[in-house]
């Protein structure tokens, strides 16, 4: 099973994977945990290039393609042999994200950054999509309180690109929604990594 948790910045989706993670290893689920962009050595080194501060100048086209090479060497590296040995990847964003930041915050167009990924993917949509929700307003203030998180370029966009982002998100749910759960992330931890664990046992 494929598995990808999404959200805006500072939703605390990575905490949520986390902690899911653990409590299904203690349930004797074969688990890889991966994430977007990333996962494989080269496609981490696609991510330095990025999220890098300095590269402010990098085209919005540039930003989409790299992304999108990213994701097909992480697949070819790593989610497509997990899946083939029957393990149950979980991965910290995915092509959703690039249909929500390019193509909805940078205004690429969704069907426009569909096609790139759809190529580069050769169709491979996760099983589960859970939206860790949350106004951008909440989760920009959560990384600016937390010293520990990396701000990479993302962040320092504009509060209106973030809501973008959320607004995309949602649009993305309706749009598919036999594989998207919605969690709210604006709740205590607790909450939501129960949430967490309870969709994706629910969909196993």
């Amino acid at each position: 099973m494929f598995i990808t948790i999404e959200g805006p910045e500072g939703s605390g989706k990575t905490t949520a994977v986390d902690d899911a993670v653990k409590k299904l290893k203690a349930m004797d689920y074969q688990i890889v945990r991966t994430r977007e962009p990333g996962g494989t050595p080269i496609s981490e080194q696609i991510r330095n290039v990025i999220l890098d501060k300095n590269n402010t100048a990098m085209d919005k086209r540039t930003e989409a393609l790299l992304y999108a090479a990213s994701r097909r060497q992480h697949l070819v590296e790593k989610i497509w042999l997990a899946i083939k040995e029957g393990k149950i990847v979980i991965c910290d964003r995915y092509l959703d994200s690039s249909l929500a930041y390019q193509g909805g915050a940078r205004q690429l167009g969704i069907e426009n950054i569909l096609t790139v990924n759809e190529f580069a993917t050769e169709g491979t949509f996760p099983d589960l999509t859970l939206l860790i929700d949350i106004e951008p307003e909440i989760g920009l203030a959560r990384i600016m309180k937390n010293v520990d998180r990396e701000v990479n370029r993302l962040d320092l966009e504009k509060l209106d690109f973030h809501q973008k982002v959320r607004q995309t998100f949602l649009q993305l749910a309706k749009r598919y929604p036999e594989r998207y759960v919605i969690i709210d992330a604006s709740k205590d931890r607790e909450t939501v990594a129960k949430a967490t664990l309870d969709a994706i046992l629910a969909r196993l």
